[in-house]
């Protein structure tokens, strides 16, 4: 494959990545079952100090990146400023769009659909944007991090899952200060993405090598 091929696969299987991110949040948003556990966390802090989801989501994206700086640099790329700044907005935009502007009634089969779309997009997101190898976002590297400091005895998959039990329970902690429903926040959508988000990335992440091993 060409230099320059090459660099429009990555670009496009980046931003497909990012996008297919955004989608998820939103969806999980949407759907009202509790939401992946990274944005748990946001909208929780948000919540509680009054901010938008993503401008919190922003900033807590550049304090987690000052750590990947200084522990997994190679993770940072154009994908990581991408996906930290967009994500977040993009999920605003699309809940604003069928909430507020299209004003979409989401009854419970539609709340359903919404949660069985965003499962999976989160995981393939994910994987789709670590093929591209053009970096990841600040959390995404969490992972990485621990694997790498316990020398591969926390497995990726493993170290996602403890990540986001962790800053999971931070949600919760900052939606009940908030005097906010903690369901907002925490449901079955989200013990779902919790407990298998990991393995489910490492999984498209062998489906996408065997599609595009030249990468």
């Amino acid at each position: 494959m060409e230099k320059r091929q090459e660099m429009r696969l990555r670009i496009g299987l980046m931003l497909l990545g990012i996008l297919l991110i955004g989608l998820c949040v939103s969806f999980f948003r949407l759907a009202g079952f509790g939401v992946d556990a990274f944005t748990g966390m946001n909208l929780g802090i948000s919540g509680f100090i009054g901010w938008t989801f993503g401008t919190w989501q922003l900033t807590a994206n550049i304090v987690i990146l000052v750590v990947v700086f200084f522990t997994v640099r190679y993770c940072i790329g154009a994908g990581t400023i991408i996906n930290m700044v967009f994500v977040g907005y993009i999920a605003d935009f699309i809940c604003w769009l069928v909430l507020d502007a299209l004003k979409v009634d989401m009854t419970l089969p539609l709340r359903i659909v919404s949660l069985l779309l965003a499962l999976p997009m989160a995981s393939l997101g994910v994987a789709l944007y670590m093929k591209a190898n053009m970096g990841i976002s600040p959390y995404d590297s969490v992972a990485l991090i621990i694997e790498n400091l316990t020398k591969g005895k926390i497995p990726f998959a493993v170290a996602r899952v403890v990540s986001d039990v962790t800053v999971l329970v931070i949600g919760v902690i900052f939606c009940a200060a908030a005097g906010n429903s903690i369901w907002t926040v925490v449901g079955i959508g989200t013990v779902c993405n919790a407990l298998f988000n990991g393995p489910v990335i490492k999984f498209f992440r062998k489906q996408i090598d065997k599609i595009w091993p030249e990468l």
